[in-house]
């Protein structure tokens, strides 16, 4: 990686892959990720890794063929965003989805690890990964969510039988067991998850679920956090615990609402707990969740205001 510093301007290459500037990076980032998944590529033109790792995600993009779209940021020439960002090296990459960062990293990475990245960002917004076992998880997925949780988990544990590397079986198995109040058993089927399925979106999906779930077995009585709230609206750890037994009393709407509430009134509390528990929530709410895309809506508002 490389520190910031100056340089030139570099032309887009396609449909899928725009260059970006503060004048345009609200509606061509934040406003089209509410409909498809951006990446955004901090760069310069003066920087060596930037050179390696630009074509190479431009590829997988261009491969994905409209899936997810990417946006190429020219650091020198657009140092207030960078700086908002907090982007204090290049390259540097975020994925943005319904307005909102949901992941990055720093530095090049190998094609194996590029591939992997633009593949977890198209199942995060919806996309699927073509298997012929999909019926069989579709139809656990239908148990589950009809309440026959014992046999969806049979069915996905059937599935991992077949295909142990089925991102999508080991997330359904462990909010299986979530779902049926089996904490241990939901623990052990997450840490039997292959390494390289540990950061794919089904996974960290169910991971979301379970550390909320682990959460919620501590939640205070929701009446008690509520006066707490009222009587005393700047007492941020009782908003945040009462986000927690909201989620666990299954009003996530209303958590989001209350931690949204906290962020607004102070958004460096606790090492910005609001933002990073939102986030825990948005994981394990599907993508497409209404109460995902308003509250990602929100807090971008607030994050870019």
């Amino acid at each position: 990686m490389l520190e910031l510093g100056g340089g030139a301007k570099a032309a887009s290459k396609s449909e899928y892959v725009t260059d970006v500037t503060e004048a345009n990076f609200m509606a061509e980032v934040v406003e089209k990720s509410q409909t498809v998944p951006v990446i955004v590529d901090f760069w310069a033109p003066w920087c060596g890794p930037c050179k390696q790792l630009g074509p190479a995600l431009e590829a997988e993009v261009e491969a994905a063929k409209g899936a997810v779209v990417m946006a190429k940021v020219n650091v020198d020439e657009n140092q207030m965003i960078a700086g908002q960002m907090r982007v204090q090296s290049i390259p540097t990459v975020y994925a943005f989805w319904q307005g909102q960062p949901i992941d990055g990293f720093q530095g090049a990475l190998p094609p194996s690890e590029i591939k992997s990245f633009v593949a977890k960002l198209i199942e995060a917004s919806g996309g699927e990964a073509g298997n012929g076992l999909g019926d069989a998880v579709e139809a656990a997925e239908a148990m589950l969510a009809e309440g026959a949780a014992e046999d969806a988990a049979e069915t996905f544990a059937a599935i991992l039988e077949e295909d142990g590397e089925l991102a999508e079986a080991h997330g359904g198995l462990i909010r299986a067991r979530i779902a049926l109040d089996q904490l241990d058993a939901a623990g052990a089927a997450l840490a039997a998850v292959p390494p390289k399925l540990a950061d794919s979106a089904p996974v960290e999906a169910a991971r979301a679920q379970l550390d909320l779930a682990k959460q919620a077995q501590s939640a205070g009585p929701l009446d008690d956090l509520k006066s707490k709230v009222e009587a005393d609206p700047n007492d941020h750890q009782a908003r945040f615990d009462y986000a927690q037994a909201l989620y666990a009393a299954g009003n996530a709407e209303e958590a989001v609402d209350q931690l949204l509430e906290l962020f607004r009134r102070d958004r460096e509390w606790e090492n910005e707990a609001a933002k990073t528990q939102l986030f825990t929530i948005f994981d394990a709410l599907k993508p497409n969740d209404p109460i995902v895309a308003k509250g990602r809506r929100r807090l971008s508002s607030m994050i870019f205001a």
